[in-house]
């Protein structure tokens, strides 16, 4: 029976079926996709939804077979129970006061996350440096708030629909930070009665938008960098463990031919 388990476990977790399951959820994505479409729903309406119930179907199969497989060591894994509760949500029945359920049913794209490597890497590597993008973000605050209040008692009197509080303020920089309209909508109609307002407006954009952008970056590629040396690391111990294990098992070989040979002498000499 154990025998049986692992042999599924390994099937389960093998590069085929993954890229099986990684093609289901992407015809199943484009599908849910041409479901908005009234065009598509009129003529092949009822191919997707037989699609959609043999691609849920096969969904919960895989998880009831790797909770057979795995048993409660499935649950050890946090990608396991985020497999586990997407297609729990998708299975939910899509009627009555539950029909908001059908439409989070594209939550199933998500599983590309978990069955993509590369996916998978940037995900946790975004977890991993949530402790310093937080403080990224503290210092964020500190910017806009400094600035926010510069600008209120800067320009609240002549522009008080942008500065008009240090609330409308922050929201304002906020809009100016994403480099949205900033110039055109705000800076160049402001720069008509206060020429000097770009003294303001660049140093703001340099730190708040470039610099703490490229150290948010910098941070997630050097987790990113951190975890992949730490996967070269283990294959490389674990390599050189396998390669220790083969020479001792080399060297035991010899020595038990040097003792056959040794007898095989001595039986000759007698």
């Amino acid at each position: 029976m154990a025998i049986h388990r692992e042999k599924l476990g390994v099937f389960l977790e093998s590069s085929k079926f993954q890229n099986f399951i990684i093609g289901l959820i992407i015809l199943n994505s484009i599908t849910i996709g041409m479901e908005t479409s009234k065009y598509w729903m009129n003529n092949f309406g009822f191919m997707f939804k037989w699609l959609d119930d043999i691609i849920l179907g096969i969904f919960v199969l895989e998880i009831i077979l790797k909770l057979y497989a795995f048993g409660y060591k499935f649950f050890k894994s946090s990608w396991n129970i985020f497999d586990f509760l997407i297609v729990a949500i998708a299975a939910i029945p899509a009627a009555g006061s539950f029909s908001v359920f059908r439409t989070i049913r594209i939550l199933r794209t998500l599983r590309l996350i978990k069955n993509v490597p590369k996916l998978r890497l940037i995900i946790e590597a975004l977890i991993k440096s949530i402790p310093s993008i937080g403080w990224i973000m503290v210092l964020l605050v500190m910017v806009f708030y400094i600035f926010a209040v510069l600008a209120t008692n800067l320009y609240s009197e002549n522009f008080p629909q942008w500065f008009g509080d240090i609330g409308e303020s922050m929201f304002t920089l906020f809009q100016i930070m994403t480099l949205e309209s900033w110039s055109s909508g705000i800076a160049r109609p402001m720069m008509e009665q206060t020429p000097y307002a770009y003294l303001f407006f660049i140093p703001f954009i340099l730190i708040a938008t470039y610099t703490t952008l490229n150290i948010f970056i910098a941070i997630v590629v050097n987790t990113m960098n951190e975890m992949h040396m730490q996967d070269v690391k283990e294959e490389e111990l674990l390599l050189s463990e396998i390669t220790l294990a083969e020479h001792r098992k080399s060297q035991h070989q010899i020595e038990v031919l040097n003792r056959k040979i040794d007898k095989l002498i001595k039986a000759m000499n007698k």
